[in-house]
């Protein structure tokens, strides 16, 4: 028994130079994460327990 080839779908024009500049906007619009104060409540955890 021979298993079929399954077809990959592919986006051609208008759908592709969309999907491209979404995918560019997105990225331009990413973010990192800061976790100051976390690190600020911990330090005071950590200089109240003395560790």
């Amino acid at each position: 028994m021979a298993i079929a080839i399954k077809n990959i779908p592919l986006l051609k024009e208008d759908v592709a130079v969309a999907f491209d500049s979404k995918a560019e906007a997105a990225i331009a619009k990413r973010s990192t994460v800061k976790f100051t104060k976390q690190l600020a409540v911990s330090a005071k955890i950590l200089e109240k327990a003395k560790i």
